[in-house]
């Protein structure tokens, strides 16, 4: 069973940053494409960054050059380094397998909260 485990949310101020940790466990993780997903306040869920299972990563235009998604196949766990942040990009954020855009596929984990407020 696909167990995922998000850490690292915060509270920080508008050019900060933050480093997001979601420990896998249940699954050959290293055999696997993950992403990123968030969502703000009030809006539906927003697919950020995948990277694949050779570490080929995606993002969205908003969060490209600011955000970097990474692996450790022997820890399991995937990373999202998040430079310069921004109001907007106050959400909570998941991780989830697949590569897939569509922000709802996949299996996500519970979520870190991340508030990017002066």
């Amino acid at each position: 069973e696909v167990h995922l485990v998000e850490s690292g949310g915060g509270l920080v101020q508008p050019g900060g940053s933050l480093r997001l940790s979601c420990a896998a466990s249940g699954f050959e993780f290293r055999r696997y494409d993950m992403k990123w997903v968030r969502q703000a306040p009030g809006k539906g869920l927003e697919w950020i960054s995948s990277i694949d299972s050779r570490g080929v990563d995606y993002y969205i235009n908003p969060v490209r050059g600011r955000f970097t998604i990474s692996r450790d196949n022997a820890k399991s766990t995937l990373y999202l380094q998040m430079n310069n942040l921004k109001t907007e990009d106050t959400a909570v954020y998941y991780c989830a397998t697949g590569l897939s855009a569509i922000p709802e596929a996949g299996t996500r984990g519970q979520g870190t909260q991340v508030t990017v407020s002066s």
